[in-house]
């Protein structure tokens, strides 16, 4: 019977899932490489590394790529990593903040630049988007939740996938009810 290989349907079952799972531990380990060059290298100490070695470890992160972020961030001479935030408006005039780790802020701002402009959307100033949202602890909620309509609503949810398959995007906030 040809064609019914067991071992090629796993194969590809696994590159799947495992091109997942890398893109996660990806994201997991700049947040804990930015937690620990802000504020130490002890999850004691500092609150936020604890919080990204927890969201790690709920990953099923290895512990071994852990230990490895943490030491990147008190090596001097490792590429320096930072956040930068991005304010954008996107389909139905919707208020989106984009959270990233780079070691490159003008590839990446180039490059969400490069995802909004495909999707209908826009990069804002400095406080364009800010105004719609309230900080709570390390998270953006609405002020004004906007409610979209169905064709912007898919626009949206496509904006928010090619924002999800970008590198450097850690958190995306949005103000956008989609129906």
């Amino acid at each position: 019977m040809s064609g019914h290989s067991k071992w090629a349907q796993i194969k590809y079952k696994k590159a799947s899932t495992d091109a997942k799972k890398g893109k996660i531990f990806s994201k997991l380990s700049r947040a804990i490489t930015i937690a620990a060059k802000e504020l130490g290298t002890d999850p004691k100490t500092n609150l936020k590394l604890g919080a990204a070695i927890e969201e790690a470890r709920k990953a099923n992160m290895p512990n071994d790529n852990i230990l490895r972020a943490v030491k990147r961030a008190a090596e001097k001479d490792s590429a320096e990593l930072k956040e930068v935030v991005y304010e954008a408006y996107g389909p139905g005039g919707s208020a989106i903040i984009i959270t990233a780790v780079t070691d490159n802020s003008n590839r990446t701002t180039n490059e969400i630049k490069h995802l909004l402009a495909e999707h209908s959307a826009k990069l804002g100033v400095e406080g364009s988007a800010m105004w719609a949202f309230d900080k709570q602890g390390g998270n953006f909620a609405a002020k004004f939740p906007t409610t979209l309509s169905p064709e912007d609503s898919k626009k949206f949810e496509e904006l928010l996938s090619a924002l999800d398959d970008q590198n450097d995007v850690q958190e995306v906030y949005s103000n956008a009810e989609t129906k």
